[in-house]
């Protein structure tokens, strides 16, 4: 393990988190491969002594107009490396197939590589084939929650998925598992907000688009080639919500209460409740607000739990079922360092 070497792209919130686990883990003296780069839109640092030190010079360089300044840095990685992507970056994304071409090992939370374009997502099958460069992406749905594993592992186990249903947003699960009509939705979205349960723009969450990559990330490790614009996806996001503009969006959100109290009925109506649900199967694929009768296999879960249900061959008559905590910075940074401890330990 000594002699793997790491990059870091992104301090943000996952990112720091990463280094304060990263230097946790080094006080219980765990093995680990040394950081030699870390990066982000303002600057990159090499040889990096202390990361905690250099995470503080990399979050107070002047912020410049270009993008991720120096990430490519990383190239200077030899094969057999590990980069890590704490972005949220399409251009980062786009490298994932040329590092592991080069023998160079990702570990990411950045959905857009198996969750963006269908070509990326090949193309980064095809190289860690040539290579046998390993692709960590488990932080990427449910934060490290057994879910891509085990789909992996049914798979290559010769099991034929027939479906994949879940609530796979944490902060649309907290949403949904407190909404019952005492107080306005938009209430609700305002204390997420706050909360950090959601992006800075909540909107990216009601919108479906980050549970859109989350299936399409699932779809394509269940071995479906399904292209982003075949998933379906019903955004909460009314026309006075989606016009507001960037500093307006709070006082936007009640747009949301009138449509929300009609669904909450109608759910309640036929003794449902309201889940925000990414699905695919061999016929297609659709994300958007469901309504789920008791008892069924995604109605349980609290707080920001994931909850995941596929079925089978094996698992026909009662789904396989996983929850668990599917967001959050410390979780997310734990699944990056397991799959970075993985990859370091072969």
């Amino acid at each position: 393990m000594a002699a793997r070497r790491l990059a870091l792209l992104g301090t943000g919130t996952v990112g720091a988190a990463f280094l304060a686990r990263y230097r946790m883990l080094q006080e219980r003296g765990v093995a680990l491969p040394r950081i030699v780069w870390l990066a982000n839109s303002r600057t990159v640092l090499g040889d990096v002594a202390d990361p905690q030190a250099a995470l503080a010079l990399a979050n107070a360089a002047p912020r410049r107009e270009a993008g991720l300044q120096g990430w490519a840095e990383a190239e200077a990685l030899r094969a057999g490396g590990i980069v890590v992507d704490a972005t949220a970056s399409e251009l980062v994304a786009n490298w994932h197939p040329e590092w592991l071409a080069r023998g160079v090992n990702v570990v990411t939370a950045n959905k857009l590589g198996h969750g963006g374009l269908l070509a990326r997502s090949q193309a980064i099958c095809e190289a860690q084939a040539d290579t046998g460069a390993q692709y960590g992406d488990a932080a990427t749905v449910g934060a490290g929650l057994p879910v891509l594993r085990s789909l992996r592992a049914l798979v290559a186990g010769g099991d034929r998925i027939e479906a994949v249903e879940g609530v796979l947003s944490g902060s649309l699960a907290w949403l949904f598992n407190h909404y019952d009509g005492t107080r306005p939705f938009s209430a609700l979205v305002a204390q997420a907000l706050d909360a950090g349960y959601t992006e800075p723009d909540p909107r990216i969450d009601l919108s479906g688009e980050d549970v859109r990559r989350k299936l399409l990330i699932l779809a394509r490790a269940a071995g479906l080639a399904l292209d982003g614009r075949q998933v379906r996806v019903d955004s909460l996001v009314p026309e006075a919500l989606a016009a507001a503009a960037a500093g307006a969006v709070r006082e936007a959100l009640p747009a949301l209460d009138a449509p929300l109290a009609t669904r909450l009925a109608e759910a309640r109506a036929v003794g449902g409740s309201l889940r925000f649900v990414g699905r695919f199967d061999p016929q297609g694929a659709e994300v958007g607000l469901r309504v789920v009768p008791a008892g069924h296999a995604l109605c349980g879960g609290a707080g920001t739990d994931n909850r995941v249900a596929i079925r089978s061959d094996r698992y026909r008559a009662q789904p396989l079922l996983i929850q668990g905590p599917g967001a959050g910075a410390e979780v997310t940074a734990a699944a990056l360092l397991d799959d970075v401890l993985r990859i370091a330990a072969g």
